[in-house]
C-alpha cells in the first residue's frame, strides 16, 4: 500500500471511529431525547404504530454506535465491523438527505444534545463518513488490529455490554450529564430570552390592487389612506435568520376544579409567578398521568407537605386533559394543585415520568426522577 493510501487509510479509521463513538455516546446519555425523536420521525411518516419500539431502537442503536467505533479504532473484528459501518451509513446518509430536503425535524439528534448541527451539515458529514466507510470496507484487510485475536472476544463483550448498560442506566436515572436548557444551575428566564438585534428579522409585506395590477408594499409605504388601492393580503417574510432562545415554549396554566360542575378546568397562566418567586417552587413533573410510575408517589406527598410547612407552592405539571386529572385525583386523592404545560416542554425538563424539579426565582436548584426524590430531612436542607 502507497503512503497516500496508509494515510487515507488512518486519517478514515480515526475520522469514523471517533465519530461513532462520540455520536453513540452522547445519544446513550439521553436515550430517552433520542427515543422521542425517533417518535418525530415516525409521526412524519404516520407510522405512529411503531411508537412501541422506539426507545428498543434507540437502545439498540446507539450501542451499536458505540461499540463498531470502539472496534474500528481497535482493529477488532475487521471485516464485519468495516461492513457493518458501511451499513449504517448507506442506511443514514440517503436518510439524512432526505431530512435536509423535507426539513421534518429541526435536528436530526445525531449527537443529541450535546451537539446541535444543521440538517444539511448533517448530510455533508454523512457523505465524508461514507466515502471512509467505503475505503475502510475495500481496505479492511490492512487495518492493523491493536489487540491479540484473544482478547478480541471479551474487550467486545465488554464494550457491548458497557454501552448497553450506560444506556440503560440513563433510562432508569436521569441523564448522568444533561445537555438541555433545563439542566440544574440553569436559570429559564435566561434561557428564554434572546438579543432583538440578534434574533430573526422579518419584513412585513403587504399587497395591494389598483386597476387590476397588483403591488407589493412595506410598512413604511403601504397606501393605508389611499382609497383607490384595495387591500389584497399581508404576509411575513424572514429577511435574516438570527439566534433562537433555548427556551422557546416555557408556558405554564394552573388547572382548577370547579365544584358546581364537578369538572377540572384551565385557568390563568402563572408562567410569571413560577419564574419570579423569590421562595422554592416544587414542580412535580409528570407529562401523562395515565403512563405515570406510581411505585414512589409517596415520595412526592411527603414533599409536598414539606412544601406546605414551608409556604412553598407544589404543582403537578403534566400535559394530560383536565378530564384525566380529575380521574386520577379522584382515584390517588393526592391533594395537589394541578397546572398544565406541553407535553414536549414537560418532556425537555426532566426525562422522568414523574420527576421533581426545585426552582428559586427561575433556576433550578434541583432535579430528580422518581426513584431518587431525596427524604424531607433532605429536601430541608437544600431549602433552609
Amino acid at each position: 500500500m502507497s503512503n497516500t493510501a496508509k494515510i487515507i487509510m488512518v486519517l478514515s479509521r480515526i475520522l469514523v471511529g471517533v465519530t461513532f463513538v462520540f455520536s453513540g455516546l452522547m445519544k446513550a446519555v439521553d436515550p430517552l431525547g433520542f427515543t422521542y425523536k425517533i417518535e418525530d420521525y415516525l409521526i412524519e411518516l404516520d407510522l405512529t404504530a411503531l411508537f412501541s419500539l422506539a426507545l428498543p431502537a434507540a437502545l439498540l442503536l446507539v450501542t451499536a454506535e458505540f461499540a463498531l467505533g470502539v472496534f474500528l479504532l481497535l482493529g477488532i473484528y475487521r471485516k464485519w465491523t468495516t461492513r457493518l459501518i458501511l451499513l449504517f451509513m448507506i442506511f443514514f446518509t440517503p436518510l439524512t438527505l432526505w431530512v435536509a430536503l423535507a426539513n421534518p425535524v429541526e435536528d436530526c439528534g445525531c449527537f443529541g444534545d450535546a451537539f446541535i448541527i444543521s440538517n444539511w451539515h448533517t448530510f455533508y458529514k454523512n457523505v465524508v463518513l461514507l466515502a471512509g466507510a467505503i475505503w475502510l470496507m475495500l481496505k479492511w484487510k490492512q487495518l492493523r488490529p491493536l489487540l491479540t485475536k484473544k482478547m478480541a472476544l471479551p474487550v467486545a463483550a465488554f464494550t457491548l455490554l458497557l454501552g448497553l448498560l450506560f444506556a440503560l442506566h440513563n433510562v432508569y436515572r436521569l441523564p448522568v450529564i444533561d445537555f438541555r436548557p433545563y439542566k440544574v444551575g440553569a436559570n429559564i428566564p435566561q434561557q428564554m430570552y434572546v438579543d432583538q438585534e440578534k434574533a430573526d428579522l422579518y419584513e412585513t409585506i403587504f399587497m395591494y390592487s389598483k386597476e387590476g395590477v397588483t403591488r407589493e408594499f412595506t410598512e413604511e409605504n403601504y397606501p393605508w389612506n389611499d382609497s383607490t388601492w384595495t387591500f389584497v393580503e399581508m404576509k411575513t417574510n424572514l429577511v435574516r435568520k438570527g439566534e433562537k432562545p433555548a427556551i422557546e415554549d416555557f408556558a405554564v396554566e394552573a388547572l382548577y376544579f370547579d365544584e358546581t360542575t364537578d369538572t377540572w378546568h384551565a385557568g390563568g397562566d402563572i408562567t410569571d409567578i413560577l419564574l419570579s418567586d423569590p421562595s422554592y417552587s416544587f414542580l412535580m413533573v409528570a407529562y401523562s398521568l395515565e403512563d405515570m410510575h406510581m411505585r414512589h408517589l409517596d415520595r412526592f406527598r411527603e414533599a409536598a407537605a414539606l412544601a406546605a410547612q414551608k409556604g412553598f407552592p407544589f404543582y403537578l405539571l403534566t400535559a394530560s386533559d383536565p378530564e384525566v386529572v380529575g380521574d386520577w385525583e379522584q382515584q390517588n386523592k393526592s391533594g395537589f394543585q394541578f397546572a398544565h404545560a406541553d407535553e414536549r416542554v414537560l418532556k425537555t425538563m426532566i426525562r422522568s415520568n414523574p420527576g421533581l424539579m426545585l426552582l428559586k426565582e427561575g433556576t433550578v436548584m434541583g432535579k430528580w426522577d422518581d426513584s431518587t426524590v431525596p427524604a424531607t430531612k433532605k429536601i430541608a436542607l437544600i431549602i433552609k
